[in-house]
């Protein structure tokens, strides 16, 4: 049997007092290592904010976006998907921004696609009907938005690699992208996107482009796109954040130098994967 532990006896006056003291000791102590961390914080902020600017932000933040970018371009590959879902989970997301979504005057029926080819002045036109023409992809994926929240979607349209596969028109010899992995030495490097108006535009990458997740979409949940989100057509590209994901392209043309991109001009990375 075990012995029994004596009982604890009540502290004594002079015991209180120096537990009270020592309490009182370490209160001081956290609040002063709390106040200190707190005051290195806000001068590190404060370094940052008045960095010099760095394309529209300081430079101390534009660092860190670079960084950012650096780990996601490193990440990325054309052969890692984004995790896809059933479509049982599929919901409408919020309309989130009107900027280039100008519908005074707009006619869905006379809206056509126009692209300017690498390296050639000729621009074509398409319909929605020559697109629907081509093989249909449908993805449910995660829309992630720059402001920290996302839903589950369904979209269907043309992967922006079979438009190209039909239509070689980012290349300068005209020639096919056969292989979406391993484009041709002549194909262009980058990819730009804007509304009718040209009020929103994007820049992407060849890569992300030829993704076979990005697609050119003209459905959203088993449902042509209504105009809030961008009908007749809009862009959608899973690894991208949804500021990439254009609504209602007008036009699309390729290029040597990396294209403007409306939210990279306000401050955000210009890739803006995840």
């Amino acid at each position: 049997m075990l012995p029994e532990t004596p009982p604890k006896l009540p502290a004594t006056p002079e015991e209180e007092a120096a537990a009270l003291r020592a309490a009182a000791t370490r209160s001081r102590r956290s609040f002063l290592a709390l106040g200190l961390a707190g005051i290195a914080g806000l001068a590190g902020w404060r370094y940052l904010l008045h960095t010099p600017d760095a394309d529209g932000i300081p430079s101390g933040l534009r660092g860190v976006l670079d960084a950012n970018a650096r780990l996601s371009n490193a990440y990325y590959s054309n052969t890692r998907l984004a995790p896809e879902f059933a479509a049982a989970r599929a919901r409408t997301p919020r309309v989130n921004g009107h900027v280039g979504l100008d519908e005074a005057g707009f006619d869905p029926a006379a809206w056509r696609l126009v692209v300017q080819p690498y390296g050639r002045s000729a621009r074509q036109e398409f319909s929605i009907e020559q697109l629907k023409a081509l093989p249909r992809t449908e993805i449910t994926t995660e829309l992630k938005c720059i402001e920290g929240w996302s839903v589950v979607v369904t979209w269907a349209g043309v992967r922006f690699a079979d438009f190209l596969a039909r239509y070689p028109l980012a290349t300068r010899s005209g020639q096919p992208l056969a292989d979406p992995n391993h484009p041709a030495a002549d194909a262009a490097p980058y990819v730009g996107l804007a509304t009718p108006n040209a009020a929103y535009y994007v820049g992407l990458e060849l890569a992300s482009a030829l993704h076979p997740q990005t697609l050119l979409c003209y459905e959203m949940n088993g449902q042509p796109l209504t105009l809030e989100h961008g009908a007749p057509l809009r862009l959608v590209t899973p690894l991208k954040y949804g500021i990439k994901h254009l609504k209602r392209i007008g036009t699309i043309r390729f290029a040597d130098q990396r294209p403007a991109d409306y939210w990279a001009e306000r401050g955000y990375d210009w890739h803006a994967g995840h």
